[in-house]
């Protein structure tokens, strides 16, 4: 069998239970090339001139893993299953009747069985305890019905060498916001639930003023109650204010408190500061967004979809470790226009589960076009990853994969037509958007714009194995030399020797003795990790999928000052992650070996639980 171009045992494996095409039982491809081919054809029969061109152009920027397709669209495309390519998606607003709760529960399986991770918000559920206004019952509250969704995933993505990757959001004026946010303290909770507090610029104020903050939720879905004290709130799936009634009032800084010590101890609930995804939603006159993809990084709309890819960065260093290191970013910028073709011809060859999902889609035509293996990439150009110099590098690549993106995008719409959504004077006025560059802005104007959304930092962390091990996303290296353990197809997990895929190169040629800019994730301060996703947020339409790794004796008071800079730096969200006797480590180093799905509080960054 040819297997030239997968290096390591660990990128065979994930191939061939992951990616692999095999039909009947039989083999069907027996290479990865094969597999570029398939997706490089498929993706290229779309065009109505020159498909043929379109492929090799395609082809030509799989190859050598230069660019990474989502998992989805790896595994998926051109095989001939009912499947989609998208990775993931936001479900549908979950209305408070027991009709919407379950079709939206149906809808989710579905889209998991099509292979697609799914995002919730449960803020429209009433809170625990409280009497419905039509028919007099007492409410279980949203935790009750997320643990149908757990028993869900379970069930229909219970074997195979992948797991279910959901999310759940609420709203940080939830009544039941208290016990959302201790919910993974509880052995076995939610384990296949990753968890967001959707915080406003309003409880931030809230927090940094001392302030009380009401508890509170619409008037219309509670007993009547001529007492009680109301507000107006733009609630989940409502575009205009409603009447909400306030439960109770809680001190801003007790509520803060309580986010911040289940994320010091569970590392759960992450935060996602939904008044900054909205202001900056590329398509904010048509959307509210509550809530995200699985790991963050493509905030979404009800039946909303990502459909992601990533350069990967490490095959762009033109004489590594040498004094002439350097990015080659033509060859970035000339990558970046054919992903942008790609991922778009992936809308429309992809297969959806809900109609509205497609209508979604194709509307909005968005994509999340990223970046990969960014640590081994500054490591190979003498960079230590957090210093400002590293961050001023990986600025400008970013920079560099944004514009191209977007001017791309316009050149395409030129060719095929705006994504049908598309305002002309509405889209120019938004503030990503009058971010850009004039010419940009301009191209716009003239031509229109093919995708809605451009970019994203997705996770990676399977597709950066098969690409050699390869630095996730724009995560500092985990660990230079470890054993994973990743699952097969029975459901069972093999364990590998993993070596970084700069490391290895670094010993191949001969030296012995590291730089001090090989640095891994645990070496750096949280500090650092947070400054690479603030330096990269502002070439970022969707969002960055980034865990900030936290030592275990790191003080409580430094960790929340942590979170409150997150918010003060411009980010759209922020998560981390601490060891503990409970969570253990991401990696372990060495002979140690952990049971990363059998373990409570299974960390939600596994790559099992990737959409990938």
């Amino acid at each position: 069998m040819n297997t030239s171009s997968l290096d390591t045992p660990i990128a065979q494996h994930i191939w061939e239970t992951r990616y692999r095409l095999v039909v009947d039982g039989g083999e069907q491809e027996r290479s990865i090339e094969d597999s570029w081919r398939r997706v490089a054809n498929t993706l290229a029969s779309v065009e109505e001139r020159d498909a043929g061109s379109w492929e090799e152009r395609f082809y030509g920027i799989l190859e050598d893993f230069r660019f990474l397709p989502g998992g989805r669209i790896l595994a998926g495309a051109g095989s001939g299953r009912r499947v989609t390519l998208l990775n993931c998606f936001v479900m549908g607003v979950i209305d408070d009747r027991m009709e919407s709760i379950f079709d939206r529960l149906k809808e989710g399986a579905l889209t998991m069985q099509a292979g697609g991770g799914t995002g919730y918000d449960f803020s429209n559920l009433r809170p625990r305890n409280s009497v419905a206004h039509a028919s007099g019952r007492i409410a279980s509250g949203p935790i009750s019905f997320m643990r149908i969704w757990d028993a869900m995933c379970a069930t229909v993505m219970s074997t195979g060498a992948r797991r279910g990757a959901m999310i759940a959001s609420l709203r940080c004026d939830h009544p039941d916001i208290g016990d959302f946010v201790d919910a993974k303290r509880m052995p076995g909770e939610l384990q296949r639930f990753n968890l967001s507090v959707q915080v406003t610029d309003a409880f931030m104020k809230a927090v940094e003023q001392d302030a009380l903050w009401p508890l509170v939720f619409p008037v219309d879905s509670l007993e009547p109650d001529t007492g009680g004290e109301t507000v107006m709130r733009h609630w989940t799936g409502q575009r205009e204010a409603v009447a909400c009634r306030v439960i109770r009032r809680v001190p801003a800084r007790t509520l803060w408190e309580r986010i911040m010590r289940a994320a010091y101890d569970t590392a759960e609930p992450g935060v996602l500061f939904v008044d900054r995804i909205n202001a900056l939603n590329n398509l904010a006159w048509r959307e509210q967004i509550t809530t995200t993809n699985p790991c963050g990084e493509i905030p979404l709309p009800p039946y909303g979809a990502c459909d992601l890819g990533s350069v990967n960065l490490s095959r762009f260093v033109i004489d590594p470790f040498s004094p002439g290191a350097h990015l080659d970013l033509d060859a970035v910028r000339e990558t970046v226009k054919v992903a942008v073709r790609l991922l778009d011809n992936v809308i429309d060859c992809s297969q959806f589960p809900l109609n509205v999902q497609a209508e979604q889609a194709r509307g909005s035509r968005r994509i999340g076009l990223g970046i990969t293996g960014l640590a081994d990439a500054l490591i190979m150009l003498g960079l230590h990853y957090g210093k400002a110099g590293a961050r001023h590098k990986a600025e400008q690549i970013m920079q560099t994969v944004c514009h191209t993106a977007y001017l791309a995008s316009i050149e395409l719409a030129g060719e095929k037509g705006s994504f049908p959504f598309f305002d002309r004077e509405r889209y120019l006025q938004g503030a990503f958007i009058q971010s850009l560059p004039a010419s940009i802005r301009q191209g716009i104007g003239a031509q229109g714009i093919r995708n809605s959304h451009l970019t994203a930092i997705a996770p990676n962390g399977t597709i950066s194995l098969l690409a050699g091990n390869v630095s996730s996303g724009i995560e500092p290296v985990f660990g230079f030399q470890h054993r994973r353990r990743v699952l097969n197809q029975s459901g069972d997990y093999a364990t590998f020797d993993v070596t970084d895929y700069a490391f290895r190169h670094w010993h191949n040629s001969g030296d012995q003795a590291l730089p001090e800019y090989f640095i891994d994730a645990r070496s750096l301060s949280p500090d650092a990790h947070l400054g690479m996703q603030a330096a990269l947020q502002p070439f970022v339409d969707n969002a960055i999928s980034k865990t900030i790794n936290v030592p275990g004796d790191y003080a409580f008071e430094d960790f929340r000052s942590l979170y409150e800079a997150a918010y003060r730096a411009g980010v759209k969200g922020c998560t981390t992650f601490r060891p503990t006797p409970v969570r253990g480590e991401i990696l372990l180093s060495g002979k140690q070996e952990r049971e990363e799905e059998d373990m409570p509080g299974a960390h939600c960054c596994s790559i099992e639980r990737e959409e990938d």
